[in-house]
């Protein structure tokens, strides 16, 4: 089996991280093959929205460190630029104009918190367990976890999860802010796939804008952000989505969209 499985379902991409006896830690092929699934749906008319969940027990365990202790040292320049190159996951999650929802259905560590928190909306199982897990191999942590967990739950709870490492449940996550959603373990596929078909039956081309505007607002002044949301704007007030939203509230009833 192939360590990331893909379906299409209802224009609903769902991305499974499939390495379950290792709790789905990374591998080159997995994160080749997510960065590559990304890239497609980021631009394909069938895609309206994206699941990223794992395979059997856990969500993703972050890096394996067994694989690492295998393969011997390496200069500082090779690993820092291997890391650069997986780091573009990350990048394309943040940026692709297409909603992720992060569907948390178990142990979430270390860059595996990384790349949960990269998603757009997360909703996890009751039994989900998450930490940075990196004090504890020696490591100070990538795919983003201290950017993401700095912006969320602010420094000072960003810094104590970093220096001790402690594990939190799913309830402390979405007290954090970490999550949005917390379900009972067996409903959250369908929760997630609800949520996706929400989301891919909406003003696709308005999300993507939406997600430029949101991620501005991170790093930017108001005043560049004013400017990117009239730009915005102006652009999905010109779209078919747009014009049959008018419609439907002259008329009364619920719009259709169609991502044009």
């Amino acid at each position: 089996m192939p360590d990331l499985v893909e379906r299409l379902e209802n224009g609903v991409a769902v991305l499974t991280l499939n390495r379950p006896e290792r709790l789905n830690a990374f591998s080159a092929e997995m994160l080749d093959a997510l960065h590559a699934a990304l890239m497609r749906f980021s631009v394909s008319k069938d895609v309206g929205a994206v699941i990223l969940t794992g395979a059997g027990r856990g969500f993703c365990a972050g890096g394996d460190v067994k694989s690492m202790s295998e393969r011997g040292d390496r200069p500082l320049e090779e690993r820092a630029e291997e890391l650069r190159l997986r780091h573009r996951v990350i990048t394309l999650m943040r940026r692709m104009p297409r909603v992720i929802v992060g569907a948390i259905n178990g142990p979430a560590f270390g860059a595996g918190l990384g790349l949960a928190l990269a998603c757009d909306l997360r909703i996890a199982a009751a039994s989900a367990r998450f930490g940075t897990a990196f004090a504890g191999v020696g490591f100070s942590g990538d795919f983003g976890g201290s950017y993401h967990l700095t912006k969320i739950v602010g420094p000072t709870r960003a810094k104590e999860l970093y220096f001790l490492a402690e594990p939190f449940d799913a309830e402390e996550a979405k007290s954090w802010g970490i999550v949005n959603r917390v379900v009972p373990d067996a409903e959250l596929m369908t929760e997630a796939l609800s949520l996706g078909r929400r989301i891919a039956e909406g003003p696709r081309i308005a999300y993507g804008y939406m997600k430029r505007n949101l991620l501005a607002a991170e790093y930017s002044t108001l005043e560049d952000v004013l400017e990117l949301e009239a730009f915005h704007q102006a652009r999905t007030a010109l779209t078919d989505d747009h014009r049959e939203a008018r419609l439907a509230f002259v008329e009364k009833r619920k719009p259709r969209f169609t991502g044009r």
